[in-house]
């Protein structure tokens, strides 16, 4: 095949490429595919969570002056496990003065009896401390339906992910797990309306 013939056969292939091309951007459908082959990839999100398994202080210090923390199990591995404690006033060996108001539901609702190390889901699977927020989802789930969506839960970053990265709270790090609920608060100063409001006679202006 000569030269010429070659060439007439690349610009055929151009020119009706070019044509779908087009043709796909007045259609919408094709539009997309071509944007996100042109977008950069966008960054991540991360969520904090948990460390690990908590520590509980024992009030000693060590050679070094740390203090010497000791794990759950430690402790709840020397006593039966009381299945009906919902309520501080229960607390009677452990955790004395610990906050409780979590609805109706009892300690070892969440905490796994056979190994307190870890949580424990509804039906019984042990969960680790690191996976807290699967295991509140099981109660709270139009909480956790408006959390996928970017509605609840304290997070900072960008809002557009192409331009940088995002980190979000898990539940704990704004609810304490014993009393979840936020104290009703009034607010301090109402709203400020710059439009109704007259200013003041003699104000300076507000530099921008």
């Amino acid at each position: 095949m000569n030269k010429p013939l070659i060439a007439f056969f690349c610009g055929t292939l151009l020119a009706a490429g070019a044509s779908k091309i087009i043709g796909a951007e007045q259609g919408g459908a094709g539009l997309a595919v071509i944007a996100v082959s042109t977008n950069p990839q966008p960054h991540s999100v991360l969520i904090r969570r948990p460390a690990g398994t908590p520590k509980v202080g024992t009030g000693l210090t060590d050679f070094q002056g740390e203090p010497v923390m000791v794990s759950c199990g430690s402790c709840h591995a020397t006593t039966k496990a009381n299945i009906d404690t919902r309520a501080t006033a229960d607390l009677d060996q452990f955790h004395q003065g610990l906050k409780y108001v979590h609805g109706h539901i009892t300690c070892l609702s969440c905490h796994n009896a056979k190994n307190y190390d870890t949580l424990r889901m509804a039906d019984s699977r042990p969960v680790d401390f690191t996976e807290v927020m699967t295991l509140c989802s099981q109660c709270h789930g139009p909480q956790k339906r408006d959390y996928d969506m970017g509605l609840h839960g304290g997070m900072n970053g960008h809002w557009d992910l192409t331009k940088g990265g995002r980190t979000r709270n898990t539940c704990i790090n704004c609810h304490d797990p014993h009393a979840p609920a936020f104290p009703l608060v009034m607010p301090v100063l109402p709203p400020r309306d710059r439009i109704s409001v007259p200013a003041k006679p003699n104000a300076k202006p507000t530099k921008h």
